[in-house]
């Protein structure tokens, strides 16, 4: 048999990985605390859960259902108007997706040809970067550096990638670093992409999720934002759907089109039942989504106080469900030999940076995914082995 060869720049995608290790754990008798992947633990809400099973109660519910509703649009651009106090055509500047990342490794085939140059940040959700690479592009890489507080500098960007770039893929609040972004990034961003000609993809899936009595909006309330691009946003974390499948690109209506277009050629869209329960959460009672942020607020709390006494330091994350933390510095920057030793010797399991672009190598990613007593029982844990010892 033979294969396509843009199969050799992907390995197996580092959840799979991460879960053949918890299972060769488990086999061995012992309970591992997963901290590596970001599937929330807090399920959606009653009223959510009753209206999908209603709906899927209903026989007519299971024909294809090739577009998205005119209630799920009507919601999203009523959600939008509410909640970021942006106005969405909700015909023309609307449409689901399959999950986030089933856009996101979509959205570069409506974009960029072979040879094309992607703008990636790094570190950075793999499939900021997987898509563009399915789809032929050259990527380039935007490093995300502390001392900027994780925010891309669009001064450090060689011209000739500007000027070649068709597409920059853009996060925050950020997955993996949870830095958040202050209204002037935007505003340059949007001057950026103006300048170079860029279609802009902003990942918005994290802005619930943030902490300390701070507000995060959308990159479409700044003005021109909308000229250059789109937002994807998620019901995954901040409703409990991950499993459920439910993201949305919003924005710029060619951008939208042009997505629409390539996704009629390739799935028959959101299961019907799933359209009624998306609407109801994102337009009925959003209390759910104070307590789901508390929820991660105290785990955050949590997780850095606990890691802090085992000499494990590193700053609190200013937003999403993750924390981001340089390794001891015994092991130098061998994130994927720390990750095996802190499974290996206390079962738990922990995203290596690495897995996010070259410049995460040397920290690992947690995500909070556990509950509070879990998280005392890993720092417990791991303060029982020598790993933070100098």
């Amino acid at each position: 048999m033979q294969f396509a060869k843009r199969m050799e720049q992907f390995g197996e995608g580092v959840f799979s990985e991460l879960l053949t290790l918890k299972r060769e754990k488990e086999a061995q008798g012992v309970q591992v605390i997963d901290l590596s992947v970001g599937t929330p633990n807090i399920p959606p809400v009653e009223n959510i859960r009753r209206t999908l099973a209603e709906a899927a109660e209903d026989p007519r519910q299971y024909i294809y259902a090739i577009s998205d509703t005119s209630e799920l649009q009507q919601a999203v651009a009523q959600w939008y108007s509410r909640r970021y106090g942006v106005t969405l055509n909700p015909e023309t500047q609307v449409v689901s997706l399959l999950g986030s990342q089933e856009g996101l490794t979509h959205i570069a085939l409506s974009i960029a040809d072979p040879g094309d140059t992607v703008l990636v940040p790094d570190p950075c959700y793999p499939a900021f970067s997987c898509g563009p690479m399915m789809a032929g592009a050259r990527l380039a890489w935007m490093p995300l550096k502390k001392e900027n507080d994780y925010l891309i500098d669009f001064d450090t960007i060689p011209e000739e990638d500007a000027k070649a770039a068709k597409l920059m893929v853009v996060s925050y609040p950020n997955n993996p670093t949870a830095s958040v972004a202050p209204d002037w990034f935007y505003e340059k961003l949007i001057a950026f992409a103006k300048k170079y000609d860029i279609i802009v993809l902003h990942d918005n899936a994290y802005s619930e999720l943030v902490f300390d009595g701070k507000i995060c909006g959308s990159f479409l309330r700044f003005p021109g934002a909308a000229e250059v691009g789109v937002e994807f946003n998620s019901l995954s974390k901040t409703y409990g759907m991950a499993g459920a499948r439910v993201g949305f690109c919003v924005g710029n209506e060619q951008v939208v089109s042009m997505l629409k277009q390539l996704k009629s050629n390739m799935d028959y869209g959101m299961f019907l039942p799933i359209q009624k329960a998306a609407a109801e959460a994102i337009t009925g009672d959003q209390s759910c989504v104070v307590r789901t942020r508390a929820a991660y607020e105290k785990r955050r709390d949590i997780l850095c106080e606990a890691f802090d006494k085992l000499g494990w330091h590193f700053e609190k994350p200013a937003a999403t469900m993750f924390a981001w933390a340089q390794i001891p510095a015994k092991y130098g920057d061998d994130d994927r030999h720390f990750s095996r030793e802190l499974v290996e010797k206390a079962g738990v399991l922990v995203t290596p940076g690495s897995a996010f672009g070259p410049s995460g190598k040397g920290h690992v990613r947690m995500a909070l995914v556990q509950d509070e007593e879990a998280l005392q029982e890993a720092a417990q844990r791991m303060s029982k082995t020598s790993i933070f010892t100098k």
